[in-house]
Parts: C-alpha cells; sequence; structure tokens
C-alpha cells in the first residue's frame, strides 16, 4: 500500500471525529491532530460528573468527546435546553398559519382570568416567547405532575394579575411564560394536550425520537424545562435549524430578533446565577427560546452571531452562526451548574473553530 493511501486510512480510522468524506490526505491529518487536541482539553474540563459533547461543522463532520459511561444517546434532563424546542415547535404552528405572534391568550383560553382593566391583558404571544410579557411569579403546579396543564395556567394567571407590570417593558426569565404559549397553540391546533403538537412536530420531522416531554408528567409537561432527550436527537434538532429545515426565512428571523435591545433584564440568571449557582459577568440579551450571547459586561455584540439554550443541570446546546457550527454539552449536574455546561465548552472553542475553519 502507498504511503498516502495508509496514511488516509489511518486518518479515517482514528478519532471521534465524523469526517467529511471528501477531505485531502493532509487535511485530514490536521482534522485528526486538532481532534486529538480536543479530546486532550475535554479530559481535563472540570465537571463533577460524566458529560459529553458533540459539535458538528458546516460539511457534516461531526466531532464527539464522551467522558465516563456518558454517551449521546444516554438520556438527559432538559431543564431549560427545552425552551429553545418549544419555542420553534411553536413558531412552527406561527408559519402555517393557525396562530399569529400578535394573538393574546384571552383569544383561546376562554377562562382567561387577567381581565381588560389589567396591563397584562395586552400581552402578546410574541411577548411570551421572549419571556417580557409581564408574568414574573411560578407556581407550584409547573412542578406538581397531578395538576391539570390547563389548570395551571390558569393559576398562573391568577398568581400574576394586578402586579401592575406592562409587557413589553422588562425581561423576566420564568418557566411561567412558554406554559401560557403552549396552552395557547395546541387550543390554536385544535388538539387535546401538547403532547398532540410533540407527535405532530415528531412525524413531520423525524426528530427527537428518543425523547418526550414528561416533567413532571406527561399530562402537565414543563414547556421550559420538562424534556427528557438524547444528546444525538438534540444535535440532529440543531442541524436541521441550522439547514432551514425547520423553519422559514421570515420565521427565522422573527426567532432570531434581539427582543431584549432596548427594555432592562429585570431577571437573568446568566447575570444572577440560579439555584445558587456560578453566574457570568456577561450582558446576554434574548430572542425567542434561545439567548444571543455576549462575552460582556455591557451588551456590545451583534445579535444572532451565537445563540444557545443552557439548562441549569449543565446542558448548554449552541449555535455559532458566525462560523457555521452547532454543539451541545450534554450532563446532569446539581441544579444551578448552568455554566458548567458553558466553561466545558469554552475550555475548548479555540480549537473547536480552527477545526471547524479547515
Amino acid at each position: 500500500m502507498s504511503w498516502p493511501a495508509a496514511l488516509l486510512l489511518a486518518a479515517l480510522a482514528a478519532g471521534c471525529g465524523g469526517g467529511a468524506g471528501d477531505d485531502t490526505v493532509s487535511g485530514s491529518g490536521a482534522l485528526q491532530a486538532l481532534e486529538t487536541q480536543m479530546d486532550t482539553a475535554l479530559s481535563q474540563a472540570v465537571s463533577e460528573v460524566d458529560f459529553s459533547f458533540s459539535v458538528e461543522r458546516q460539511d457534516g463532520r461531526r466531532y464527539t468527546f464522551n467522558r465516563g459511561g456518558s454517551t449521546l444517546q444516554t438520556p438527559y434532563e432538559s431543564k431549560s435546553a427545552s425552551k429553545l424546542v418549544s419555542a420553534v415547535i411553536i413558531m412552527r404552528l406561527v408559519q402555517q398559519g393557525p396562530l399569529a405572534l400578535s394573538d393574546q391568550p384571552q383569544k383561546y383560553i376562554p377562562d382567561w382570568p387577567i381581565l381588560s382593566g389589567d396591563p397584562l391583558f395586552g400581552m402578546t404571544l410574541a411577548q411570551l416567547l421572549s419571556f417580557t410579557s409581564g408574568l414574573t411569579v411560578a407556581p407550584p403546579c409547573l412542578n406538581n405532575g397531578t395538576t391539570a396543564f390547563e389548570t395551571c395556567v390558569i393559576d398562573i394567571a391568577n398568581l400574576n394579575a394586578g402586579n401592575g407590570i406592562t409587557p413589553g417593558q422588562q425581561f423576566f426569565y420564568s418557566d411561567t411564560h412558554l406554559q401560557v404559549a403552549g396552552l395557547m397553540a395546541l387550543r390554536a391546533r385544535g388538539v387535546a394536550n401538547w403532547q398532540a403538537v410533540v407527535a405532530e412536530f415528531k412525524e413531520k420531522t423525524g426528530l427527537f425520537p428518543a425523547s418526550r416531554y414528561d416533567f413532571p408528567s406527561l399530562s402537565n409537561p414543563a414547556l421550559a424545562g420538562g424534556m427528557h432527550f438524547t444528546g444525538g436527537d438534540y444535535m440532529d434538532f440543531l442541524k436541521a435549524l441550522k439547514d432551514g429545515r425547520l423553519l422559514n426565512p421570515a420565521s427565522m428571523d422573527q426567532l432570531l430578533a434581539d427582543r431584549t435591545a432596548s427594555i432592562p433584564l429585570t431577571y437573568s440568571p446568566i447575570f444572577s446565577g440560579i439555584g445558587g449557582g456560578a453566574r457570568l459577568e456577561e450582558d446576554w440579551h434574548y430572542g425567542f427560546g434561545l439567548w444571543h450571547e455576549c462575552r460582556s459586561a455591557t451588551f456590545n455584540c451583534v445579535a444572532g452571531t451565537r445563540v444557545s439554550s443552557p439548562g441549569a443541570l449543565g446542558t448548554y446546546p449552541f449555535w455559532d452562526r458566525s462560523k457555521g457550527y452547532t454543539g451541545i454539552v450534554v450532563r446532569a449536574g446539581a441544579f444551578g451548574t448552568l455554566t458548567t455546561g458553558i466553561n466545558i465548552e469554552r475550555s475548548v472553542r479555540a480549537k473547536v473553530e480552527e477545526w471547524a475553519a479547515r
């Protein structure tokens, strides 16, 4: 066998990367060398639990690193990583027509208890998806599997009624917003529950076959944090989103718009920390179910350049739109370790960017 042929076979057989299939011999060798360096960096990353890390670049080459018993087929609890998924599912209904971003809850919820004299009466689906609706208090039913989904939404409305907040005037990170948006969506679609909405999404896209919304229960799933999914399922979702297979350009523009550029971020877990966990001294903005990342104490970044949906247990799905790659850290640390997953990715980001550019 000639030396170039032997080198090519060795490059294709070694390491964790997925291989694009059309690299030159020297290109494959360079990629493998980078992937070995990524292995080393990730093996040294600080994490109190096992994790998996995966990235996929523009040409489809995928790199995966597993620590301990974790794999991309391991089921993980989403926490807030499900926010982006829920927002995309709802935006597809907007795109298809039965729902509009200007719609208000009372259009679909006859017993909606917030009345016309209350500033909250004017909240829209767009404000619910961007966490600017004015809902700030979360009821216990969001973690109670025996409460009916609609009953919990009404509890959200009752607890927040009369708070004096005008929708669109502040950002407040809370699971309440997406729960109300979800009830609007299933009512607009004319189905009995959120599971039916998800089943239709799965059937039409082929995504998330090994994943489901099941916390605190199948009958009362928390849209903002109640999925169990695999890293492989989420990677396929990110690829479909990046490739434009889930949303048309107009809907994608809506999803990626900066919804908090001109309003105060009253509560942000990125800056404030969550559950007593570490915080980032960074001013991230928000779109529909996703963060606009900015590594600065004052937002001075181009919105939509890098977006993500990290969860409180350290799972961190991300899409670097400027460099054309997607990825995820999946882990199940203690509640409040959101920044741990972000820091795992940052420990290898420079090498990933070099890998993605080759």
